[in-house]
């Protein structure tokens, strides 16, 4: 079991399609929703030549720099601290699906001529990461997650990781997916089941936060990959401790309260409400998380993803930034 000591969420960005805050990912059904529309959000210039999952991700950013005070909230003038003590890190597993499929359906059918050299970048996964950094001038260290059902809790972790070590002060971390025909037709699921949006946290050292007046939103805890879902939560939430506030869990059937090994507390799935999140959703976990802390300041949340069919399952223990906590 791995801790980043001393870490806490300081802001949470969101890019989803019908919620206005960070409380509406505690909904449990979907609402009719426009799709979110980076050029609105953002403004058309520079948007022409990124993909989809980009845009999402840039909006995101956009948002959660504002709410962790990196940004000013006016939108007037640059960032409010040096660009290199802030890092990056995206979880997306399908985000740039699309575009891989048609540059190699292209040259499949014609030859590597016909491929744009303006789109031919967005064949790269990282380069949703690589936008946002270059976006707002965040020169830290620059991290691209894929890695399946738990892509977006690893991200959180090593996103604390890299803060807890010195590499950078603070880190963004966003989770992003994208529902279009490539992603409908390998997953076989309907768009309006998939998640088209983003999510974003920044992740912070608690002293450097301190130092610039801002109070934390959540501290996080204890973090593990293991073979299944109870060795997860046996990991992070040892025999003994108290029960979680809340457990957030993507479980296609996840097991009852009072079921042995396992917490009893209430459970909530944000997928319920935006869609099935694949790489994205650990991201949109930790800020749903973080919102029910406004409303309930008291107690752990519980985080996992992944099925024990997975090749591992992650956990992740958050709490209220004014509980004291091991």
């Amino acid at each position: 079991m791995t801790s980043a000591s001393d870490t806490v969420v300081t802001g949470v960005g969101l890019a989803l399609p019908g919620a206005r805050d960070a409380a509406d990912l505690l909904r449990t059904t979907r609402e009719p929703a426009e799709p979110v529309d980076p050029g609105t959000l953002l403004g058309r210039r520079g948007l022409r030549y990124k993909d989809r999952a980009t845009q999402l991700a840039l909006c995101a950013a956009r948002d959660v720099l504002r709410s962790s005070g990196l940004l000013p909230a006016d939108g007037e003038g640059g960032l409010t601290v040096p660009g290199d003590t802030v890092g990056v890190a995206v979880s997306s597993n399908l985000g740039n699906l699309d575009t891989v499929c048609e540059v190699a359906s292209a040259i499949g059918t014609e030859t590597t001529s016909h491929i744009s050299p303006m789109a031919l970048p967005n064949a790269s996964s990282n380069v949703i990461a690589s936008s946002v950094a270059m976006q707002h001038g965040l020169r830290g260290p620059n991290l691209m997650f894929c890695n399946g059902p738990t892509s977006g809790l690893d991200a959180v972790y090593w996103a604390a990781t890299l803060v807890a070590a010195g590499r950078c002060d603070r880190a963004v971390v966003i989770g992003v997916e994208t529902a279009n025909p490539v992603v409908e037709g390998l997953l076989g699921e309907a768009a309006e089941r998939l998640l088209d949006g983003a999510v974003a946290l920044v992740i912070e050292g608690e002293a450097a936060a301190r130092a610039r007046g801002v109070r934390p939103l959540a501290a996080l805890g204890a973090y593990t990959r293991r073979e299944s879902v109870r060795a997860a939560v046996e990991r992070v939430l040892p025999e003994g401790r108290p029960a979680p506030g809340i457990w957030l869990t993507s479980q296609e059937k996840p097991p009852a309260p009072g079921t042995p090994g396992f917490p009893d507390a209430p459970r909530h799935d944000p997928t319920g409400a935006f869609g099935r999140a694949d790489g994205a959703l650990g991201v949109l976990q930790c800020a749903a998380a973080v919102a029910r802390f406004g409303s309930h300041p008291t107690g752990t949340a519980l985080i996992t993803t992944g099925e024990d069919t997975d090749d591992a399952v992650a956990g992740l223990l958050l709490h209220p930034a004014r509980e004291e906590h091991p």
